[in-house]
């Protein structure tokens, strides 16, 4: 007898046998977890009362009460549509109260929220008259480095702890589409089907507002919407659902999701969507909530077997790093899958077909790793830049750089998206040139996106240029000479400069409702990527020194910018594994940032010993001892950082 299942959640209960108490008490939780508000508080982002048959919010405001899904709502088109209608009855309804009920109000000034806490639009308005100039441009290095100053950060923006909301970040009260994954068993005896049973459950990326910190009775969040159709700073920030070319469609509202799974790897499977997606493509779900269930990890599940077994060992390596499960079936269950997924792989090169799905699986075998796993795992497996060469064919067979450069500013394929992050950070962990160098470089000479900001949160424009420190860094290892070496050093630390606006200034990441603020938090990462782009420049200079006076002033503006980062199991450190790993391989006893790095390792937990932010902290730990130790002793020469990798046989990718 032999059987298998098509995923997810529930298993199905077997033939003849009720419902256990476990998967009742399961299935309430998700019947609860459904109820997200009426349809027209989702669309506005708004806390919903649920009040039958019309909820506070939309009898106050005059709008339609929706509970039942829409036509309107599974339409990107017609929901913005829709918001725009709703939009311009809140207007009316609020100018005729205006006109009723008088507000004395300067033209600079929001009216008072009841109860409510200072927000960040009114300290940063008072900000944007005192700012100075800015701290991060005023440094010079013994070659001529020296880039003018610019209005990118001063310690003068931050806010004091009042205003940095205390509770995880949100992204957003409504998820662009709730999932129908279907489970089915099917039962043969002697390869003649006997029973099939099937089960559909339902899950939804929304996740209501939290309930600690910052409360906003009923009649201020309502008022609020008076605030943001006055004041820009205030209104919601648009999403645009069709930025990437996706590799497959998306789980539309009626799709169900087919994932077949032995019975022995149903755990894996559940455990993977529960616990692991969350963890994978954070950025993208801040400015895209449920898009990298829907767009990206569900579709490839259902459709790309060499993905599949990648995602169950991948899940089954976080089991056993996050919920202490060791022995050897859990073991055999990350090699068993690692070796299927190797195995589909060669397979598929071998009959050079399905490139497409090829590249996705191996992109996810070595983008994943960094999501789980800790240093000392010690499970054999294949360097990930040995499954970047292979990656790195299969991109040239698809002609992804000349579509790239030839389509400009059109949607960016998600692979080579994908693909360009780990070529560029990939590359300074090894010292070489990144592989596609030449096509950033156009695509930087052209002013067009690849989308790295939407899927990872910093800037395109300085994701380039460090791409260009990195071919320098190869050039300098390969014996380049040293005049030219300044030079070069010198027109990037320009080139750095160039990219910052005073638009892009660093400013709190959260809404006055607790919300997170995509773009402004892509901006706030932008500003730490940026900051380290330019101490790992710096420390191309020969005879660098990490004591250096500009040097400790770039570690320190790189700490006081993390402030307006989200801390904790739900932040963002682990998007900024990179940038870390930079700023705190040259900070010295004393510096500001390991302390900073240590707070905000505790307020992650657990969560802080796994994946890159895990391995950076073992890898910094292991510098911190060394050049520490050379630094009593009178040597200013430390350790670098892929030496002391090279000595502890660690080939991590720490992005």
């Amino acid at each position: 007898m032999a059987s298998k299942s098509a995923t997810n959640k529930q298993p199905a209960s077997t033939a003849g046998q009720p419902t256990s108490q476990s998967a009742k008490q399961s299935q309430s939780k998700m019947h609860r977890r459904s109820r997200t508000g009426c349809f027209t508080c989702r669309l506005r982002r708004k806390k919903c009362d649920e009040g039958k048959p019309a909820c506070k919010a939309c009898r106050h405001l005059g709008l339609k009460c929706e509970y039942k899904r829409p036509m309107w709502w599974g339409n990107n088109e017609q929901r913005r549509n829709q918001k725009e209608t709703i939009k311009n009855i809140i207007k009316r309804t609020k100018l005729s109260e205006k006109s009723a009920h008088p507000v004395g109000l300067s033209s600079n000034t929001p009216p008072s929220l009841c109860h409510s806490v200072p927000t960040s639009d009114t300290f940063s308005d008072e900000a944007t008259r005192t700012r100075g100039v800015s701290l991060e441009s005023q440094f010079s290095m013994d070659c001529g480095f020296n880039p003018g100053p610019q209005d990118l950060f001063d310690a003068s923006m931050m806010p004091p702890p009042q205003f940095i909301p205390s509770y995880p970040p949100f992204a957003g009260p409504f998820s662009p589409y709730e999932v129908d994954i279907k489970t089915e068993r099917q039962t043969f005896v002697n390869d003649i089907p006997t029973r099939r049973d099937s089960t559909i459950s339902t899950f939804s990326t929304y996740q209501a507002p939290p309930s600690s910190g910052h409360s906003f009775s009923e009649e201020n969040w309502i008022q609020h919407d008076y605030f943001e159709s006055r004041r820009e700073s205030f209104a919601e920030e648009p999403v645009d659902f069709n930025f990437f070319e996706f590799p497959h469609g998306p789980i539309t509202p009626t799709h169900q999701a087919m994932i077949q799974v032995e019975d022995c790897d149903q755990h894996l499977l559940n455990h993977f969507i529960d616990n692991v997606l969350r963890l994978i493509f954070p950025i993208l779900e801040a400015n895209q909530h449920g898009s990298a269930r829907t767009d990206v990890i569900l579709p490839a599940l259902e459709s790309n077997k060499c993905y599949l077994h990648c995602c169950l060992s991948i899940s089954a390596l976080h089991l056993k790093t996050t919920h202490g499960i060791q022995g050897e079936q859990i073991d055999n269950d990350i090699m068993r899958h690692r070796y299927a997924t190797i195995s589909e792989l060669c397979e598929a090169l071998a009959r050079d077909t399905d490139h497409a799905q090829i590249l996705e699986a191996t992109l996810g075998m070595i983008f994943f790793q960094c999501s789980v796993g800790r240093p000392d795992d010690g499970l054999p497996d294949i360097p990930w830049h040995q499954h970047f060469q292979a990656a790195t064919s299969l991109i040239n067979k698809l002609e992804l750089p000349q579509n790239l450069v030839a389509n400009g500013n059109a949607q960016p394929p998600f692979n080579m998206t994908l693909a360009s992050w780990i070529d560029i950070l990939g590359a300074t962990m090894i010292g070489r040139a990144p592989v596609f160098a030449d096509t950033y470089r156009e695509k930087n000479v052209g002013k067009s996106t690849i989308g790295l900001a939407e899927l990872m949160g910093c800037d395109d424009r300085v994701m380039f240029l460090i791409s260009e420190i990195a071919c320098l860094d190869a050039l300098k290892s390969d014996g380049m000479d040293h005049d030219l070496l300044c030079t070069h050093i010198t027109l990037l630390g320009e080139q750095i400069t160039m990219t910052e606006e005073k638009r892009d200034a660093i400013a709190n990441a959260y809404s006055a409702t607790g919300a997170i603020r995509p773009k402004q938090l892509s901006k706030n990462m932008t500003g730490v990527f940026r900051l380290a782009a330019r101490i790992y420049l710096c420390s191309l200079v020969p005879n660098f020194d990490r004591q250096q006076a500009s040097i400790t002033s770039l570690v320190e503006q790189l700490t006081a910018a993390m402030s307006f980062i989200p801390a904790g199991p739900d932040g963002f450190d682990r998007s900024l594994a990179w940038p870390l790993l930079i700023a705190g391989s040259t900070s010295v006893p004393g510096s500001s940032f390991r302390s900073m790095f240590e707070e905000r390792a505790a307020q992650m937990g657990e969560m802080a010993l796994s994946g890159s932010f895990g391995r950076i902290r073992k890898l910094l730990e292991e510098v911190w001892l060394v050049n520490d130790d050379k630094l009593a002793r009178g040597e200013t020469q430390g350790v670098h950082w892929r030496d002391a990798m090279r000595q502890n046989g660690w080939d991590f990718l720490l992005i």
